[in-house]
C-alpha cells in the first residue's frame, strides 16, 4: 500500500477531498476548493489537462499537442491545498470511504475520502460495433489526435507511391462519420489540406482530387444549432469540395472500405481512412461508479445523479460531466462539466463550513454554441443571436483561445493560428510519428 498517502491522510485532520478526472470538471471542482479548509487529491491517469475542442486541429497539423495539453500539475500549482496523482482508479468502496487506484511504479494504493467527485469523461460509441474502432478512430485523447494525424497524412504519402489508379483513389478518399462540431471541424481540415496546403508539396498526385465525404445518419450537419446555421454551414462544406450526406448511416466498415445507407440504398465506398465523430458514451468509470453505489445509469452507461449532482445510495459521492445524466438532459459539452465542477466544489466547501441547509438544484447557463468550417470560416449561436463567416470565425478563436491555461499555450496557439492563414495556410507540424497507424504501417510494407 502507498504509506505516504496513508500517513497525509493520518497527520491531516481536514477533510479528504478526492477528485477522479483531470478534464474541464475535475480541475474546475479543485480549483473551486481552493480556499476551502480541505485537502484534495486530483488524480488522473493521464499527467496533463487536454483542451479537447481543439483536439482537431492537432490532428490536421495546425497545433502541436502541448499547447493543448498542458501539465496537470502546473494547471493547479497556485492551489496550495491540491496534490496531482498520476494513477488509474480501478475501485470505489462507498461504504469505507476509499478509491482503489494503481500507480506507474507505486502498484495499488488506497486514497481515505470524505468527499468523492467523479469526472471521467466520456469515450467513443460505435453502436453496438465496438470492432469498427479499429478502421474509423475517434479523437478523445492526444494519442488519438497524433495517430489520427499520421494516418491521414500517411494516406497522400501512399498515394505518391501507387502505380494503380483504383488503389490510389482508394488512399485519397476521406469518410467522416457524424456531422455534430467534431465532424464539421474535422471534414474542413481534410479539405483544408487537399485543396490548400498540399497540392504543391507532391509531384505524382494531385491532393485537390481527393474525395472527402461526410455522412449524417440524420436530417442535418449541426443537429443542435438553428435551421440558419444548419444549411450555411452545408453549403460552405460543399463549395469546398466535400460531399455531403444526410439520412445516411454506417452499416459495416473494413480497413478497405465503408459501407452505407442512405435515401438510394446501401453502398459500399473504398476508402482506407474513416474517421468516427458519430457519438459517444460514459467512460468506465461510470460502469464502476454504478456498481458500487447501485446508481442507475442510461442507454450511453451515464450515471444518473441528483439536481445536486450527488450520486444516490452514496454519502458525499458526486458526479458530473460527460458521464452523467440528469432529469435536465444537459449537452456533453465542456460548458457543462465546467459550471458542474464549480458548483460541487463550492457545495462542498459550504458543507465542510457546516452549511447543512439543502443545497439550490444545478442550473446550466448556456452560454452558446459554435464551430468552424475552415479557413476564416464559422458559426455561432448565443442566446438566440445567430452568426456566420468571418464574424463568427473570430468571435470562436477569441473565445478557444482563452480557455486555454497559461499565456505562454495561447500566445504560441495565435502564432501558430497566425501562420496557417498568412503563409498559404501552412500546416507546421505535419509529422507522421505513429508508426503503429494504418497508414503507417503501410507504407512500410509498400517499401
Amino acid at each position: 500500500m502507498h504509506n505516504s498517502t496513508l500517513r497525509r491522510a493520518e497527520k491531516s485532520r481536514r477533510p479528504q477531498v478526492v477528485v477522479i478526472g483531470g478534464g474541464f470538471g475535475g480541475v474546475r471542482a479543485a480549483k473551486a476548493l481552493a480556499r476551502a479548509d480541505v485537502d484534495v487529491t486530483l488524480v488522473d491517469r493521464a499527467n496533463h489537462h487536454l483542451f479537447q475542442p481543439l483536439l482537431y486541429q492537432v490532428a490536421a497539423g495546425i497545433l502541436p499537442p502541448g499547447l493543448i495539453a498542458p501539465a496537470l500539475r502546473r494547471v493547479v500549482r497556485k492551489e496550495r491545498n491540491v496534490r496531482t496523482l498520476l494513477a488509474e482508479v480501478h475501485g470505489i468502496d462507498p461504504e469505507r470511504k476509499v478509491v482503489r487506484a494503481a500507480t506507474p511504479a507505486e502498484g495499488t494504493l488506497e486514497l481515505p475520502y470524505d468527499y468523492l467527485v467523479v469526472a471521467g469523461g466520456a469515450t467513443h460509441a460505435y453502436f453496438g460495433h465496438p470492432q469498427w474502432s479499429r478502421f474509423a478512430p475517434g479523437m478523445k485523447t492526444i494519442e488519438d489526435a497524433r495517430m489520427l494525424r499520421s494516418h491521414i497524412l500517411g494516406a497522400y504519402e501512399l498515394a505518391e507511391l501507387a502505380t494503380d489508379d483504383a488503389e490510389r483513389r482508394a488512399h485519397l478518399t476521406f469518410v467522416v462519420v457524424g456531422a455534430g462540431p467534431t465532424g464539421v471541424e474535422i471534414t474542413g481540415q481534410l479539405a483544408e489540406l487537399a485543396r490548400h496546403v498540399l497540392p504543391e508539396d507532391y509531384r505524382s498526385i494531385d491532393t485537390r482530387r481527393a474525395r472527402i465525404i461526410l455522412l449524417e445518419a440524420g436530417p442535418a450537419v449541426l443537429g443542435p444549432f438553428a435551421p440558419k446555421l444548419q444549411q450555411y454551414t452545408r453549403r460552405r462544406l460543399e463549395e469546398m469540395g466535400v460531399e455531403v450526406r444526410l439520412d445516411t448511416a454506417a452499416t459495416d466498415m473494413d480497413a478497405e472500405s465503408i459501407v452505407v445507407r442512405g435515401p438510394a440504398g446501401e453502398e459500399r465506398i473504398v476508402a482506407r481512412t474513416k474517421i468516427w465523430a458519430a457519438g459517444v458514451q460514459a467512460s468506465p468509470l461510470a460502469a464502476m461508479l454504478a456498481r458500487a453505489t447501485g446508481a442507475p445509469t442510461d442507454r450511453a452507461g451515464r450515471v444518473a445523479v441528483r439536481p445536486d449532482c450527488s450520486v444516490p445510495g452514496a454519502e458525499g459521492v458526486y458526479a458530473i460531466g460527460d458521464m452523467v445524466t440528469t432529469v435536465d438532459r444537459l449537452p456533453g459539452v465542456a460548458q457543462v462539466a465546467m459550471q458542474q465542477g464549480t458548483y460541487v466544489g463550492r457545495q462542498i466547501a459550504d458543507q465542510v463550513k457546516g452549511d447543512t441547509s439543502t443545497p439550490a438544484p444545478f442550473r446550466y447557463a448556456d452560454k452558446g454554441s459554435m464551430a468552424t468550417i475552415g479557413a476564416r470560416q464559422a458559426v455561432a449561436q448565443i442566446r438566440g443571436v445567430t452568426i456566420t463567416g468571418y464574424p463568427a470565425y473570430l468571435l470562436w478563436r477569441y473565445v478557444h483561445v482563452m480557455f486555454l491555461v497559461g499565456w505562454g499555450n495561447r500566445l504560441g496557439t495565435l502564432y501558430d493560428w497566425l501562420r496557417s492563414l498568412r503563409h498559404a495556410r501552412n500546416r507546421a507540424h505535419r509529422l507522421i510519428t505513429l508508426t503503429r497507424t494504418t497508414a503507417v504501417e503501410e507504407m512500410s510494407v509498400a517499401a
